[in-house]
């Protein structure tokens, strides 16, 4: 096009449309094809010569092309005579080049490249664009039909998420080791709930010992293998329970790979992060994460928590079990979330069973039968307080809406004291601080808040090991490896001396101020039954960790968490409650499942007396002032059918009794008189085992006429009915 000043105007350029023109399309491969058509010579195109200084605007659509269109050559006649096509404006016919004719034939295609090379130069100056871009650009592939070609955009391209930083993806072996943490995770929360199902007996007792009871599965094993349970045990007791030498293990563990126990085993720990995942923080994102994942003052609780325990545990308490996490997680999800969805669970199969639609009543009596010799307990189990702990498990669960892993981070005991001993693991992280862009997404992702952002002393006491911070990293400068740079890490808890010796000290000081009304009065409440085999009672609160083991197993329900009826010290402790269940005769669970040796394994023979005297956890009582044969001349032998030792430690007296008629006498007299016969109990103390089941079959509503108490019980020599032959108060 001609600009003004004779200048030659590309067709895109500002300003070209202002005459009126046609598009102008150089067929560039109808250039190629010439060489077919063997022309002489080739006319010269007049603004490459300088012939002509200009090219005058046209008025219709032109295209100018220097062969046969690719299509007409593929169509042309392969004779020796051949036309030569209109496109080039020849109409002459041409002769077939003979064999001889190569090197001129060689001379005539070089000078045609030279001339391609030209002309693709003008096309792409023009911006006519190549052949290709232009068949591409026109709808339907043929680049002789568009006046004015233009270049087709190229697709777009889904970009990738750009990483800060460099934006480097982490190596496969750390993405191995965080599928392998998960696993983890997955494989031993399984493993305790699990464990924590089969922690029941769901078949029967036979009525003699020739054929003992035990569990299938080491059900106490995740307790067993708890080093804080280890301390407060040998601090108690001056001496480990021989099944707490798998704590060791831990320890041993820990102190190579540091808190790995924490990430990889807890399964409270992992309860925790998976109620994280499916409810997130409200600080998930952006500064607020970062700022909830720093570390922070109140990270420091925990430590004091644990101190404070152990000093107890000195003192002669283990009531530290009450935050210990494994302890936790028995406790309230033994007592109180599976008995829940049991209860939910066998209300929806009974209305299923309701259903008049046969196939769905068998679907849920098969069902109901599976869950019950697999999963569920023979009944349905209820516990005392079991809406407070499962309240408090809830409310713990909910905090980590505020507070990533704010157990955790904040109130485990053990995790403390992994912590402490963590800090000379051999296994660590080391960061490369001066290739670190502070990006913050080690931050983000930290689940123990232990400080791996750059310029900041990485804290090993708190870090679970999760190696979030290493996936993470766009600039792979976070390696976790044995032996790192030692100078990068705290190196101890960062502790205030003056609050740590405050903890420890109340610690120390609360087991004696909660022993004072024991003081006072050494006979114990007479409500708090122990289970059979229980130690010493001073000896039992010593050894107790609270971990419900033992509530669980119970096949009659008979043992719940105590709150303050034996004090604060035994808050959570077991305790009988007759009303509830009944001690069954030939049953030893619980001391099979306690991991502390509170509760000591005995055997059926040892317990039913079969050549040395019989287990005694109390002695029963009768209230005549309630009981329907002494109260109200009514029969009833219920108790004395039911009791289950040989022989009978309920024995009747067969009386004559006179009784009023229930119907008035004649003429509105009083009611005559009458007499009945009636079996009046009595209790035989010397045989009476203190199990309960006469106080829970007794039809007696309200009080029972009869009810057990600890007096007599074989643990103790000073809780006697008589105390003639005892050494009370002296000495």
């Amino acid at each position: 096009m001609q600009a003004p000043g004779g200048r030659l105007q590309a067709p895109g350029e500002r300003g070209a449309a202002v005459v009126p023109h046609a598009g102008v399309v150089l067929d560039v491969d109808s250039i190629e094809k010439a060489v077919v058509h063997e022309h002489a010579a080739v006319e010269p195109i007049p603004w490459k010569t300088g012939e002509v200084g200009v090219v005058p605007a046209l008025d219709v659509d032109t295209s100018w092309s220097l062969g046969p269109s690719p299509r007409a050559a593929d169509a042309a006649p392969a004779s020796k005579k051949e036309a030569c096509g209109s496109s080039c404006g020849c109409a002459s016919s041409r002769s077939v080049p003979a064999k001889n004719d190569e090197p001129r034939r060689k001379d005539e295609a070089a000078m045609r490249r030279a001339e391609m090379g030209r002309l693709r130069e003008l096309a792409e100056m023009l911006g006519f664009g190549t052949p290709r871009e232009r068949a591409e650009a026109s709808p339907d592939g043929d680049v002789g039909g568009a006046a004015v070609a233009t270049k087709k955009a190229p697709p777009k391209k889904k970009v990738a998420k750009k990483l800060p930083g460099s934006g480097i993806p982490p190596r496969r072996s750390i993405r191995i080791l965080m599928w392998a943490r998960r696993i983890s995770q997955v494989t031993f929360f399984g493993l305790f709930m699990f464990f924590l199902f089969q922690t029941a007996f769901r078949g029967s007792f036979a009525a003699s010992a020739d054929t003992p009871v035990r569990l299938p599965y080491p059900v106490e094993a995740f307790l067993l293998a708890d080093p804080f349970v280890a301390a407060m045990t040998l601090g108690a007791t001056h001496h480990v329970y021989r099944g707490l030498l798998w704590s060791l293990g831990l320890l041993a563990l820990t102190v190579v790979f540091g808190r790995v126990f924490c990430g990889w085993i807890c399964p409270f720990g992992t309860l925790h992060h998976f109620f994280g995942w499916i409810l997130p923080s409200r600080r998930g994102r952006g500064a607020a994460r970062v700022e909830a994942n720093k570390t922070h003052g109140y990270q420091r609780a925990k430590y004091y928590l644990m101190y404070a325990f152990l000093a107890a545990s000195l003192a002669g308490s283990a009531i530290g079990g009450l935050f210990d996490p494994i302890c936790v997680a028995v406790r309230a999800i033994g007592l109180g979330v599976i008995p829940g969805v049991q209860y939910i669970t066998g209300r929806a199969l009974g209305a299923a069973q309701d259903v008049p639609v046969r196939t769905v009543q068998q679907v849920a009596d098969k069902t109901q039968d599976a869950l019950a010799t697999t999963v569920w307990q023979s009944h349905q189990f209820y516990f005392h307080h079991t809406w407070l702990i499962v309240g408090l498990l809830i409310a713990v669960l909910f905090m980590n809406r505020f507070i990533p892993r704010f157990w955790c981070r904040v109130l485990c005991p053990l995790g403390a004291f992994l912590g402490v001993f963590a800090r000379f693991a051999l296994f660590g992280m080391e960061k490369d601080h001066a290739k670190c862009t502070d990006c913050n997404l080690c931050l983000v992702h930290c689940q123990g808040a232990d400080s791996p952002q750059g310029g900041v002393k990485w804290r090993q006491d708190e870090c679970h090991m999760c190696l979030n911070c290493e996936n993470a990293c766009p600039e792979d400068v976070i390696k976790f490896r044995f032996l790192p740079n030692w100078k990068s890490r705290i190196g101890k808890p960062d502790l205030q001396r003056r609050t740590f010796l405050a903890s420890a000290a109340a610690g120390a000081a609360f087991i004696p101020a909660a022993r004072i009304a024991d003081s006072l009065d050494v006979n114990y409440h007479s409500r708090v039954i122990r289970p059979p085999g229980s130690v010493e009672e001073r000896a039992f609160l010593e050894r107790c960790i609270r971990c419900a083991e033992c509530m669980k197993v119970c096949p009659n329900n008979a043992l719940h968490p105590a709150m303050f009826e034996a004090g604060i010290e035994g808050l959570w402790t077991p305790i009988l409650i007759a009303r509830i269940g009944y001690c069954e005769h030939s049953c030893v669970l619980c001391g099979q499942v306690c991991p502390t040796g509170a509760i000591q394994k005995i055997t059926e023979k040892e317990k039913l007396g079969l050549g040395v005297p019989p287990v005694k956890i109390g002695t029963a009582f009768y209230d005549q002032g309630r009981c329907l044969p002494w109260a109200m001349q009514t029969p009833c032998i219920v108790c004395e059918e039911f009791c289950p030792t040989s022989p009978k430690a309920i024995w009747v007296e067969e009386v004559e009794a006179p009784v009023r008629d229930s119907k008035p006498g004649p003429n509105g007299e009083h009611p005559e008189m009458k007499t009945v016969k009636l079996q009046r109990p009595h209790v035989d103390p010397s045989l009476c085992i203190g199990c309960g089941a006469c106080e829970k079959v007794c039809p007696v509503q309200d009080q029972p006429a009869v009810y057990v108490t600890s007096v007599g019980e074989s643990r103790s020599k000073t809780n006697v009915i008589l105390l003639e032959n005892t050494n009370y108060n002296q000495g």
